[in-house]
């Protein structure tokens, strides 16, 4: 059965956004914490810097698979290597907002402390290669798009089983959606 390429102008409700930010501790004795998943809808979160999110949001909706984790690295790649970030919004600021959106509970998240290349991995683009000095064996690895892949198939696995029994909650009194282009 010959597969279908996915139409930009259709949007994806249950898609999530995956972005590194500078780590925190939520609690004494508890694991750092530099990544986050959050679903698209906390973009349109009133505590988000608009109409920034909702555009974000625009972007990251069109054309996507159901339950795709999309990370912020892909969305900088599909715009000309971040070029076109001023036409979209301060992404920067954005997902500043959702950090502190999630720290002060008013959405759910997945909460991550990716190890340094994990890391690494999701916050380069989806064909960029890391290069890892390997002290012990004196040479470098380099880390790729399969290895990218795996990092995120685990978060993905990891985020199944958080929302087997609901849904991540984006918060209460969402903006609407900004659809452009539809």
């Amino acid at each position: 059965m010959p597969q279908t390429e996915p139409n930009p102008a259709v949007r994806t409700t249950n898609v999530y956004l995956l972005f590194a930010h500078e780590p925190y501790y939520p609690g004494p004795g508890t694991q750092e914490i530099n990544t986050t998943v959050v679903a698209a809808g906390s973009l349109l979160h009133p505590q988000v810097l608009q109409p920034d999110g909702a555009r974000i949001h625009d972007l990251l909706t069109q054309g996507r698979q159901p339950g795709e984790i999309i990370p912020l690295s892909t969305l900088t790649h599909e715009l000309n290597g971040g070029a076109d970030w001023p036409t979209i919004g301060d992404w920067e600021q954005v997902t500043t907002d959702l950090v502190q959106l999630v720290r002060s509970g008013n959405c759910d998240a997945l909460s991550l402390g990716l190890p340094e290349i994990a890391r690494a991995l999701v916050c380069s683009g989806p064909h960029s290669h890391v290069r890892a000095y390997d002290a012990a064996a004196n040479e470098f690895i380099v880390y790729g798009p399969t290895e990218r892949a795996a990092v995120l198939t685990e978060v993905d696995v990891f985020l199944t089983s958080l929302v087997t029994e609901h849904d991540l909650w984006p918060g209460d009194g969402l903006h609407q959606p900004y659809f452009p282009h539809a």
